[in-house]
């Protein structure tokens, strides 16, 4: 495993984190809270240090399982969740007040809530989970954040970015108050490329890239006849027509698997990390064998400048999620 510095908190990361949203359950089924101990515990033994999930994850499950593998390991691990937004509406929508969403005693309520979750007496990177620069320049947020941090509960401050919005960030970035943006990236949303990814090397600013395989988009395993089951996420994400788009595309990535990379999972993880502003790339692992596959490509090798040309031809930019 390689290990990244996640911008100006100086943590070194592992490129590869482990994104604990799916086993969590709830809106995603089949997950299996006795593979994922497993996968978190494999995780572990191949390097990944870095771990990400939320307070919103299952009412807190994810978090609990997160507690649990801790409990079981002993050692120490870098925690990163998030403060779900109080009116309960991802993204943000246009106008939201920041009473609404993030008032003072809701962030410091959820953080509690995750302290408790988690067992731990500080948390590493505590996230909004949804945002727009209309709040830049409140004072509410950031007093709370800096109430947390006083009292050694939490260490650095992030943002989640709105789905396929890189752009949404861009003033509360050029405050100075934000320790590490995670933002949505991959081979079919480079556009945190254009602006949000030049200015996070400029000011060091940590980047988790997330949803590196399009919610499974990638990994080639949607097809024309994917069905998922009712009440799973991905049955709304992908339904209608979605499936046959997403397999039109992954068939014009195939041509170009090879030695660089021989599946659509290596492809996409090393698209991520090949661009020098991310910090860690996150997918979601709720099995031993796919922590095994992924975590194999931080092996050091970066794409050709060939590769990395052809798959500017791939950017196919949409919103799935709405």
């Amino acid at each position: 495993m390689h290990y990244r510095t996640l911008g100006r908190t100086r943590l070194r990361v592992s490129e590869i984190g482990l994104g604990a949203w799916g086993m969590g359950g709830g809106y995603w089924r089949g997950a299996d809270d006795a593979e994922s101990l497993r996968s978190l515990h494999r995780a572990a033994d191949v390097g990944v240090n870095f771990f990400d999930t939320a307070l919103v994850y299952n009412n807190g499950h994810s978090e609990r399982l997160i507690r649990r593998f801790r409990e079981e390991r002993g050692g120490e691990i870098i925690i990163a969740t998030k403060i779900p937004p109080k009116n309960n509406q991802w993204p943000a929508p246009a106008g939201t007040r920041l009473a609404e969403a993030f008032p003072h005693d809701h962030i410091l309520e959820c953080t509690e809530k995750s302290l408790a979750n988690l067992g731990v007496e500080c948390i590493d990177l505590q996230q909004f989970h949804v945002w727009t620069d209309d709040w830049a320049d409140l004072a509410e947020w950031y007093d709370a954040v800096r109430e947390l941090q006083e009292q050694g509960k939490v260490r650095f401050i992030g943002i989640s970015v709105n789905d396929h919005d890189p752009g949404s960030v861009l003033r509360t970035a050029a405050s100075g108050k934000i320790d590490v943006f995670q933002v949505i990236y991959n081979i079919f949303d480079q556009s945190p490329e254009r602006e949000l990814f030049p200015y996070c090397l400029d000011k060091e600013i940590g980047v988790i890239a997330r949803v590196p395989f399009d919610e499974g988009g990638l990994t080639g395993s949607i097809t024309r006849e994917t069905v998922f089951p009712r009440g799973d996420f991905r049955a709304s994400y992908f339904r209608g027509d979605r499936p046959e788009q997403v397999a039109e595309h992954t068939d014009r990535l195939k041509p170009l698997l090879g030695k660089e990379a021989a599946t659509l999972p290596e492809l996409a993880l090393r698209f991520c990390l090949d661009h020098a502003a991310v910090s860690t790339v996150i997918p979601g692992m709720r099995t031993v064998r796919h922590v095994e596959a992924n975590c194999a490509v931080s092996d050091g090798r970066r794409l050709s400048h060939l590769l990395r040309s052809e798959l500017k031809a791939h950017a196919w930019e949409r919103n799935f999620y709405s």
